[in-house]
């Protein structure tokens, strides 16, 4: 059976597309698409674990988020083992090697968040989902690609 796109088989295992790889189509799809799945390991269990979840560009930048008010397994999976695959499935196809690191500092999560939710103030309307609950509680990490 051939493997999906975006996946190459090497040592007999199954490895995804780095971004010195990346087609046209995917860096367009970076560009444009909201949705995407991820894959991350289990920090407790070592298995893999799925999630579809939206992404940001900022400044040339990527970031994955949550919404305050919870903690988020994929967030912790991903402080825990922060290699992860990155499957864009909107406009395009493919599975991206990456790794998220936890923007963790004040000033650089204000930064950030300005800049997202201003994009998204649907999100930020509600009771407890103002601008400051989103810098002090929310899962954030920027993504780069292998």
């Amino acid at each position: 059976m051939a493997p999906r796109r975006g996946f190459s088989f090497k040592d007999g295992k199954i490895a995804t597309r780095k971004a010195a790889d990346m087609s046209d189509e995917t860096a367009t799809a970076l560009a444009q698409d909201r949705v995407i799945d991820i894959t991350t390991t289990g920090r407790r269990t070592g298995e893999p674990r799925r999630i579809e979840i939206w992404f940001h560009r900022l400044d040339g930048r990527y970031y994955i988020t949550g919404s305050p008010g919870r903690p988020r397994d994929w967030y912790a999976n991903l402080v825990a083992h922060p290699g992860f695959t990155f499957h864009l499935k909107e406009s395009a196809t493919a599975d991206l090697a990456a790794t998220a690191r936890p923007v963790t500092e004040q000033a650089e999560r204000e930064k950030v968040f300005a800049g997202l939710l201003a994009l998204l103030s649907e999100f930020t309307s509600r009771p407890g989902h103002e601008p400051g609950v989103w810098v002090a509680t929310s899962p954030l990490v920027e993504v780069t690609f292998a």
